[in-house]
């Protein structure tokens, strides 16, 4: 039986060639097999100053030279489902050229500038520690960054992490914090020709609309960043045909919030805004932000290397906030559009790439090649 021979990735390409062949793996959530191999490979091929290890499809390489200060970086391996755009292709567009494909921006582009880096700087001023890691685009109790939280935590231990989350080769400091509830109202059901026998519960769920349509989001500014928070409904459900007055209905409600705000206190937010409306509210997911993390001393050192790069909040949720749970400060840094992210025209910038992988190359004092 023919078998297809296991992709190579050589860290030593240029930067848009890796980034080439990384896209080219397909790996979407729970495939990134593959994709960990070649990446586990070329680091014990090309990286002998790293130990590495493989714990299922997260790739861990580590520095152990007994420096002060210990900085991590990581990126996740997986993508959203492929929509007819692989193999990856190039393109020169208004006079920048791209490369276009599943991942390009989200977020392999980052991966490949970290594994560039994890091969070259074997002489940083700061041991490291690179994870390329799985399951990040699912539900947050698969992704492996939580698995290593909760068995092996040492591996996350850093004074600094860096996550390669696209952000236009800027840098995104901290994450908001997000929160899903349920509010259902309770109606009473009836045939819809006697509508005065019954209680339309979606009609109930009118004023929930009312407030939030009027709702003026706070706009926190922590550490000279500014963090706009949102509090949306995303979704109505109720109904059961389409001659019957519904007893229930249910609004799935959306909040992100600034990372000064706890998951408790976000709730508590809430249910002040709905005060006095009969409802029963229930929050079905909620992650805590993370708080920008700039003054620690390595971010400092960061932000000096990189030199006039934009600085801003990062308006979405991140797993940045899992290193803030461990007492780690954490800032996003990569190359594409993060607008650009799960799109089907996804691509990245061939200078976002160059321009990310040289800041990081004066940041580890990796010689320019």
């Amino acid at each position: 039986m023919h078998t297809s021979p296991a992709p190579v990735l050589d860290p030593h390409a240029d930067i848009v060639d890796l980034t080439a062949a990384l896209v080219d793996i397909e790996s979407v959530s729970g495939n990134e097999k593959a994709l960990a191999d070649a990446v586990d490979a070329a680091l014990r091929e090309h990286a002998g100053h790293l130990e590495v290890i493989r714990d299922g499809d997260t790739v861990i390489a580590r520095t152990d030279r007994g420096l002060g200060r210990r900085v991590l970086l990581a990126g996740h391996l997986d993508t959203v489902p492929v929509a007819d755009n692989l193999p990856s292709s190039r393109r020169t567009r208004e006079g920048r050229e791209e490369l276009v494909g599943r991942g390009s921006c989200d977020m392999k582009g980052g991966v490949a500038v970290f594994l560039k880096l994890a091969v070259e700087a074997d002489a940083a001023p700061v041991d490291l520690t690179w994870i390329f890691y799985d399951h990040e685009e699912v539900a947050a109790a698969d992704n492996s960054l939580t698995r290593l939280a909760a068995e092996h935590p040492d591996q996350l231990a850093a004074d600094f992490a860096i996550l390669g989350e696209p952000t236009a080769a800027g840098i995104e400091g901290g994450c908001k914090g997000t929160m899903k509830l349920e509010v259902t109202a309770r109606g009473i059901a009836a045939h819809s020709a006697r509508d005065w026998v019954g209680d339309n519960a979606i009609h109930q769920l009118a004023p929930v609309l009312d407030r939030l349509a009027g709702y003026e989001a706070r706009r926190a500014v922590i550490d000279g960043l500014e963090y706009r928070e949102c509090l949306n409904v995303v979704s109505i459900s109720g109904g059961i045909a389409g001659n019957v007055i519904p007893d229930r209905a249910t609004a799935l409600l959306n909040y992100r919030f600034a990372p000064d705000t706890s998951p408790e206190q976000a709730e508590t937010h809430v249910r002040e805004v709905l005060d006095g409306l009969d409802l029963d509210i229930v929050v079905t997911d909620s992650a805590a932000g993370a708080l920008p993390g700039l003054s620690a001393p390595a971010a400092r050192d960061f932000l000096a290397a990189l030199g006039d790069v934009p600085v801003a909040a990062k308006q979405g949720w991140t797993d940045v906030a899992r290193f803030s749970t461990l007492g780690t400060p954490a800032v996003n840094f990569g190359p594409g559009d993060p607008l650009l992210a799960h799109t089907d025209d996804e691509h990245v910038p061939l200078e976002d790439l160059r321009v990310a992988l040289a800041g990081l190359r004066r940041w580890l004092e990796v010689p320019a090649r």
